[in-house]
């Protein structure tokens, strides 16, 4: 294993990647920190197309050191779609969307959960606890049961409906919260500092190991378009991890020397009814104040108060990028346009991907002819709600 330490981006103390871990002191995240010169060593980007389809073939990369621990469903190596007719319609003929829909568990959070439950289980963690607005507490819940440890998952009653029933089918501790992700990640909180050590809090950022399964969407962007990276990468950003762990990968790329020092700009994409990234970003601020009233039909971003707000904006403005919220009208108007013209059901939060897009390019922020890479984070089936079927008209049998 080439993992070498635990960093904090905030006041730079190193950890000990040898045992479980939650914040730095100072309150920050921890990142992950390789040996990444012995690593361009060991291996060369042409070695990858001779390893299996899924995210471990970045083990190098990768903090499990033995691979009996390694708790896999298959996830990771999702397509690249490019999308033609709707890309033509908004002005970005080459315009391309990762599906993250086809992982196991129905969105990009298995990526985070696979490696997270691993290197949780190499460290002899038992039983892990988070908040979650859904799909997350599903896919932790799901690799949980398959590593055998126990998972206790909070989320808000109005969270999807699919998302409680894959907890539930996993064996997971399932707790309501009458509230937002805030409020399930206070519950959390308390349950972790009663448990006295027997249980970990395995929340969005509190433990550093979710950020490296999602930065392999990063690796997979590049290896899959022929080791370049595109223009711009779009994003939906609620507590940010698959943003901040997508740039973590560009810069360990780089560094690698497997791309040119030429790196894509990253853009956030929130919902109006709830922006605290976008805000903070506009007004030149490096924290993001907490959000009140909180809502959008985007229910995965529907973060009002991120965690690793600073390295959201740190990873936008090192970028050249942006952040944009969008109405949720208008999120639901572009998820069926799209999919009437490309055939994919998209979810909600990758429609808010495409809303950004459209408005992005007529304001020249993307130029013509600029490759664009749009994030689906999450299976459209697991929404049914966003396309209404109430005008359709019945037939007699």
């Amino acid at each position: 294993m080439y993992l070498t330490h635990l960093e904090c981006p905030r006041c730079g103390r190193e950890h000990d990647a040898g045992r479980p871990a939650n914040l730095c002191g100072c309150g920050s995240p921890l990142l992950a920190r390789y040996d990444l010169a012995a690593v361009a060593e060991a291996v060369t980007p042409e070695r990858f197309g001779l390893r299996p389809a899924d995210l471990w073939r970045y083990r190098e990369v990768l903090p499990v050191a033995d691979e009996r621990h390694v708790t896999t469903l298959g996830e990771g190596w999702t397509p690249l779609l490019r999308a033609p007719a709707y890309g033509a319609e908004i002005g970005i003929p080459d315009l391309i969307v990762k599906d993250e829909g086809l992982t196991p568990t129905g969105s990009f959070k298995a990526r985070g959960a696979a490696v997270g439950v691993s290197r949780a289980r190499e460290l002899g963690v038992e039983r892990i606890a988070m908040p979650t607005n859904g799909n997350a507490g599903a896919a932790w819940a799901t690799y949980a049961a398959r590593a055998g440890m126990g998972a206790t998952i909070a989320m808000p009653l109005d969270a999807p409906t699919i998302c409680r029933r894959e907890c539930l089918a996993a064996g997971a501790d399932l707790r309501l919260v009458d509230g937002l992700i805030s409020d399930a990640g206070r519950w959390v909180a308390k349950l972790v500092a009663d448990s006295g050590g027997t249980v970990f809090d395995a929340g969005t950022l509190r433990e550093p190991y979710r950020l490296e399964g999602k930065k392999t969407m990063g690796y997979e962007i590049v290896e899959q378009l022929g080791w370049q990276v595109p223009d711009v990468i779009i994003y939906p950003t609620g507590g940010g991890v698959g943003l901040i762990g997508i740039h973590k990968a560009m810069h360990e790329l780089r560094e690698l020397g497997w791309v040119e020092d030429k790196l894509p700009r990253l853009v956030a994409v929130q919902s109006t009814g709830c922006a605290p990234v976008v805000r903070a970003f506009a007004a030149g601020q490096d924290r993001a104040e907490p959000w009140a009233d909180a809502h959008t039909v985007a229910f995965g971003i529907t973060v009002p108060a991120p965690l690793g707000d600073e390295l959201i904006l740190a990873a936008l403005r090192e970028s050249s990028g942006t952040a944009l919220a969008v109405d949720d009208a208008e999120i639901l108007a572009d998820l069926r346009d799209f999919a009437r013209r490309e055939g994919l059901l998209l979810c909600p939060e990758g429609a808010a991907c495409l809303t950004a897009a459209r408005h992005l390019r007529a304001g020249g922020w993307i130029r013509a002819g600029e490759r664009v890479v749009v994030l689906n984070t999450g299976a459209g089936l697991k929404y049914p709600e966003t396309v209404d079927v109430s005008g359709v008209p019945v037939v007699a049998a």
